[in-house]
């Protein structure tokens, strides 16, 4: 038996590549280009030999912190890209690589250039702000001024906003005109402060002047009619002018002292109209030449963020990649001379060849006279765990990584999970006709593999297409599925030939009643459609779903079972095999591997036995005679040896392997068994107290039985729930299959009974929407989820430990921009 295991080929998934630890001995002249070839090659993960120092005291700390203020000049670069609406694609002509050195220089010329266009920008833009607030002050606040010489001040205003006359009085005039219309400002006391506010600040900051004079004012207001840019947010705000009139000069000084702290600004405005005029000619002037000016600076700033921006992607690329480096090359140690540098790290075996060639090449190309050591080390601790994986397989293998990183060399669940996770899904699924949508919706996928793996997606979009080939396999096991179970969109079709029944008479007025009566050979593929809608439609289906439910989990349960021996043998573990396997084979298929089969017996022969019958008086009353559930010649004895087996399976997990392991621990400690438990049949898992290459001498045997005791306990009760928890892919189905059949029947048979076309179209739309967001979406969410338990619980929990760690090499394809 063992020859024949041994002479199977190896599966590429089925076990993580062997791995091998080796130590590299560097020259300082060479360090650097070996390990930048080396993240090229991206097959080395290195250990990190300084982890009790801080990263302000490694080696190459100045280097990451000069590497580090380039990534954030950088990033400033693209913002400030950003933020202007700039565009710019990197040149297609190749540029020379820079080194970094001169890239620190230049990046350091442009931000300076950059910070001092966008000082110059803000300065001139509060300039230009506070210019147009002078002239919008201007134009709305004359309106509430009254000159010594009113009666001329129609013809003079320069907006026309107010018009003012000698012996009449127009409605829009304001209550201090009224009041002042013959008497000058300067003459009768009073004063005036104008200025612009925020818009939302304007309820407050006239309550707060009301306030301090103590109702002593004549507060006006009106919307300044144009938006004005914030320069600190860049956004633009509304503002209202606003004109105050008081008397006395310690009012005056409580009104501007509100307004600095409102942020209101005020402008001085001048009573006579004519000089209102000439200073708005001026502000105008003014405002033509920053405007000039303003354009002008923005134009040479995007000038000088476009010819960055040309460079910007590999110039991040190069300080992402130098500084990965640096951060490499801190892991590694200098040796006593301090000329070399000496790092330990994992290489998958079939790379050292590739990593020995490009060391090689590193020392040739920093024309170093000294080359690199490169040889390997005896490993200690466990390696990490390496799958090397394409498209397709990619995806199961992050779902079984999510559950746990196998342990080194351990089976592996994701080469199975690449048929039963989708098959399992699709049994409780299976439709055909939702298949085909969830195939259209992964072709699409497919279709813009390309353009989608270069774009940024959402989260929602990047899962489903980083799914793509999961969603393909669930959408052609649920149209094979949906074959078997004859339904589409809840519907069945004579697709392979005509139904093995048929009616009574030829009025079929009893179908449904007293039911039909078979002709001919049965439907040659899935359920005959005659099945559908007849009273018997529900116990036949639900029987067939069923039994079919718990011989797939029995089927599984055993796969992950068997898996647990090869998992046993390949590490050498025979205790396991013995008292693990073994028992636990025999506990699982004489009570559950005996249903399936009187499963079986009873779907060939047609007998009408009560198998609950059969499998509870298998315990209640094992001697007793099965009459008419019989289905075979000697089923009650052997009903009484498979009875037997199992009762003694449980003492046989928990008894033997406690003791066993005490036997090999006192042995080896009294000189006559000498060995690395590594190495012994003895399984590390079950002894707390030692770990994978340590040899510990303590051995607490109270602690080793208290774990085989829950272990078996969790086997035994587990057998139980883990059968009982596969009747999920029933449950599931009879639910997928019945919500099809409501809204089938009840929504678009129900509206298409109607004449009304506008009935039929809402019924229609609904009913499409309840197959696209409920069975598309929920439903195919459900089964995703409940497939995902019954490979993480019932099947993984055999034999999958997933207590490893992943294997993560130095390579620059995997560096992201967080890395930064």
């Amino acid at each position: 038996m063992d020859d024949f295991l041994d002479k199977l080929p190896e599966m590429d998934l089925m076990r993580s590549e062997k791995m091998t630890l080796v130590q590299l001995i560097i020259p300082v002249e060479s360090a650097h280009r070996c390990v930048t070839y080396l993240g090229e090659l991206g097959l080395l993960q290195f250990r990190d030999l300084n982890a009790d120092k801080s990263p302000f005291q490694r080696t190459f700390a100045t280097q990451v912190k000069r590497c580090g203020e380039m990534s954030r000049k950088l990033r400033f670069f693209k913002d400030q890209i950003d933020k202007a609406g700039l565009r710019c694609l990197p040149r297609h002509e190749l540029e020379p690589d820079i080194e970094l050195g001169d890239l620190e220089r230049q990046l350091a010329e442009h931000e300076h250039e950059v910070l001092e266009m966008n000082s110059n920008s803000e300065k001139l833009r509060l300039t230009y702000n506070e210019l147009l607030e002078f002239k919008i002050v201007l134009q709305k606040a004359s309106g509430f001024l009254v000159s010594s010489n009113a009666h001329a001040i129609g013809d003079e205003t320069e907006l026309h906003e107010s018009t003012y006359s000698n012996n009449g009085f127009i409605e829009n005039s304001s209550l201090l005109e009224q009041e002042m219309r013959h008497e000058p400002l300067n003459q009768s006391g009073l004063r005036f402060i104008s200025g612009i506010i925020n818009k939302d600040k304007l309820l407050k900051f006239e309550r707060m002047l009301f306030r301090a004079t103590r109702g002593n004012m004549l507060f006006n207001q009106t919307p300044s009619d144009e938006e004005i840019m914030d320069p600190s947010t860049s956004e633009m705000v509304e503002k209202i002018v606003f004109v105050v009139f008081f008397s006395g000069e310690q009012a005056r000084t409580k009104i501007l002292k509100i307004c600095e702290a409102f942020g209101a600004n005020c402008y001085p405005i001048p009573e006579d109209t004519t000089k209102q005029k000439q200073l708005s000619r001026e502000v105008l002037s003014r405002l033509s030449d920053l405007e000039a000016t303003l354009d002008a600076g923005t134009r040479h700033r995007n000038n000088a963020l476009n010819a960055v921006g040309y460079s910007l992607t590999k110039w991040m690329t190069t300080v992402r990649r130098e500084k990965a480096v640096y951060d490499t090359l801190n892991m590694l140690n200098f040796d006593v001379t301090k000329k070399c540098l000496v790092g330990e790290g994992w290489c998958p075996t079939f790379a050292k060849t590739q990593i020995h060639e490009v060391l090689q090449r590193a020392t040739f190309d920093s024309n170093s006279q000294v080359g690199v050591i490169f040889h390997v080390m005896q490993a200690v601790e466990s390696p990490p765990t390496y799958f090397r994986t394409n498209k397709l397989t990619n995806a199961f293998q992050e779902i079984i990584d999510a559950y746990g990183v196998a342990r080194y060399q351990e089976a592996n669940p994701a080469v199975y999970s690449v048929v039963t996770y989708p098959f399992l899904f699709a049994v409780m699924f299976g439709d055909w006709g939702h298949g085909l949508c969830l195939l259209l919706g992964a072709l699409y996928l497919l279709a813009r593999e390309r353009k989608l793996s270069t774009q940024k997606l959402g989260s929602f979009m990047e899962m489903l297409f980083g799914g793509r080939y999961v969603i393909l396999l669930m959408a052609l096991f649920s149209i094979y599925c949906g074959l078997i179970y004859n339904e589409f969109f809840s519907v069945p079709f004579h697709i392979f030939g005509g139904s093995a029944y048929r009616c009574r008479d030829t009025t079929c007025s009893d179908a449904y009643t007293t039911g039909l009566v078979k002709y001919r050979d049965p439907y040659p593929f899935g359920v005959d459609p005659s099945w559908r809608g007849s009273r018997t439609e529900l116990p036949y289906l639900n029987s067939l779903k069923m039994k079919m439910s718990i011989l797939l989990g029995i089927a599984q349960m055993n796969l992950g079972l068997i898996l647990s021996f090869f998992n046993a043998r390949f590490f050498g573990s025979s205790l396991d095999i013995r008292y693990q396997f073994i028992p636990q084979m025999i506990f699982l298929n004489s009570l559950f591997g005996y249903l399936s089969l009187l499963i079986i017996i009873k779907w060939c022969t047609g007998s009408q036995a009560d198998l609950y019958h059969v499998m509870i008086y298998m315990f209640l009353s094992p001697t007793e005679e099965l009459g008419e559930n019989e289905l075979f010649w000697g089923q009650r004895p052997l009903q009484i040896l498979l009875l037997l087996m199992a009762f003694i399976a449980v003492p046989w997990m928990l008894f033997p392997k406690p003791f066993a392991l005490r036997k090999i621990h006192m042995e080896r400690f009294q000189g006559r068994t000498y060995g690395v438990l590594g190495t012994s049949e003895v399984d590390l898992d079950v002894e707390p107290d030692s770990a994978r290459g340590h040899q510990e001498e303590e051995f607490n045997f109270s602690e080793i039985f208290v774990h085989q005791l829950i272990h078996s306990i969790e086997f035994v009760l587990g057998s139980v729930s883990n059968t009982a928890s596969y009747l999920r892919l029933w449950a599931l189905s009879l639910a997928h299959s019945e919500l099809s059949t409501v809204f089938y029947e009840k929504v678009l048979l129900l509206a298409w009974g109607y004449e009304n076309i506008l009935i039929r179209l809402i019924g229609v739309v609904v009913f499409a929407f309840a197959t696209a967001f409920i069975l598309l979406m929920m439903e195919t969410l459900s089964a995703f989820l409940h497939a995902l338990r019954l490979h993480w619980v019932e099947f993984m929990g055999k034999f999958f430990h997933g207590d490893g760690y992943k294997f993560k090499p130095f390579s620059f394809a995997l560096i992201s921009d967080d890395d930064e």
